[in-house]
């Protein structure tokens, strides 16, 4: 039996993430998703909207059926 993985890489949040401290934020994402540690990726607030900052994955978890990331937020663009 095999076990579905899916290969991410960008964070889309969803205004679902929740912030630990300071720049550094956690998100829980359905099923198991695999994401690229240690480099900067993009974050998007949804799948096809535009890009609002850069992080870096420090963490990923997977317990049942699910995935949790903890990333640090290190450049977000602002429309100010």
């Amino acid at each position: 039996m095999g076990m579905p993985l899916e290969l991410n890489t960008i964070i889309v949040t969803k205004g679902k993430e929740q912030r630990q401290k300071e720049n550094l934020f956690s998100l829980k994402k359905a099923g198991y998703r695999l994401y690229p540690l240690d480099i900067p990726i993009h974050v998007y607030k949804t799948k096809d909207g535009d890009i609002c900052g850069t992080a870096v994955i420090e963490k990923v978890e997977w317990e049942k059926d699910e995935t949790k990331i903890t990333y640090r937020l290190t450049s977000l663009n602002s429309i100010n």
